[in-house]
């Protein structure tokens, strides 16, 4: 149909933010309550009906809920299928509840090592840095001297399109306070490297909600969890994990600016609904028509409350 056309244009980037999945072991729920499998299918299932084509599926850690081979395995065989129809590149991010070794032989076809997993991927002239802020045994993150060594080494020379960062444990502060025991330590000498550099945005996990917030100058967003989400209306510092309020997020990268989406993953009634067919009629009327439209549509959802 006819692009309708606003005043920021086509996006030049568009890439799909997933984060803290969460496998389990074969026929297993999450927390005896959470089908992690059947959550990640739901979405796909919905987002497929949007005929959008990410560039990149980016997922920000916690992909198995305790590293187990056969949840890597099973994730894969999600998450392959649904890129490959959409022509999507997936890059996957380490989190603190996955374990280095089944990770790089599950998910990346590589020899198990204990080495962080620090990666560069160009998105059509757009990086990508998974970044690995995982420490093993811990559920705390931090970057290392010899990390942020390498990542200096990688942003002096700028991407045609910049850089995001990608890493399980967000730059940002928590309204709950048991995140701050499980929070990225030595944030300042990450925010060192970053600042003044090509960073664009940082997309981030962990937290179980969606947030976003600055870091050195640049924005962080963080993607809800597509297992289950923390409830934010707690007495401080308590924490209460439901099942309720899963998302993903949405990256649209225009030249000047950055827009994330937030997305609840599962079906809700309709109350008003345009369709491609009645928006191809709709352009093809002048635009004083339109507008008389538009203000009669208005008038009469006015008229209704």
């Amino acid at each position: 149909m006819t692009n309708i056309v606003g005043q920021f244009g086509t996006p030049e980037h568009f890439i799909l933010h997933i984060s803290d999945t969460h496998f389990v072991g074969d026929d297993n729920l999450l927390h005896d309550s959470i089908d992690s499998d059947a959550n990640l299918v739901k979405l796909f299932e919905g987002f497929s009906r949007a005929n959008a084509r990410p560039e990149a599926i980016v997922f920000t850690g916690d992909l198995a809920d305790t590293g187990r081979p056969d949840a890597y395995k099973r994730l894969r065989e999600i998450v392959e299928p649904a890129a490959a129809a959409v022509g999507a590149q997936v890059i996957w991010v380490m989190g603190n509840h996955d374990e280095r070794g089944a990770f790089r032989a599950g998910l990346l076809d590589e020899e198990p090592s204990t080495g962080s997993i620090d990666m560069v991927y160009d998105i059509n002239g757009l990086r990508i840095i998974s970044l690995d802020s995982t420490v093993p045994g811990q559920h705390y993150g931090e970057i290392t001297d010899d990390q942020l060594a390498w990542l200096a080494n990688v942003l002096a020379t700028p991407a045609p399109d910049g850089t995001f960062i990608a890493l399980h444990h967000p730059p940002v502060p928590s309204p709950l306070g048991l995140l701050a025991l499980v929070e990225l330590r030595d944030q300042h000498k990450l925010e060192a490297v970053v600042r003044g550099s090509d960073v664009r945005g940082i997309l981030g996990g962990h937290l179980h909600y969606s947030t976003t917030s600055m870091f050195a100058g640049v924005p962080v967003s963080v993607a809800s969890a597509t297992c289950y989400t923390q409830d934010l209306n707690v007495p401080y510092p308590a924490a209460r994990g439901q099942n309720g309020g899963q998302a993903f997020n949405l990256v649209h990268v225009y030249g000047d600016r950055v827009l994330h989406s937030v997305v609840p993953i599962g079906e809700f009634p309709t109350v008003y609904e345009m369709t491609a067919e009645m928006l191809e009629s709709f352009m093809a009327k002048s635009a004083a028509e339109q507008l008389e439209l538009v203000n009669a549509s208005v008038a009469e959802t006015a008229a209704e409350i």
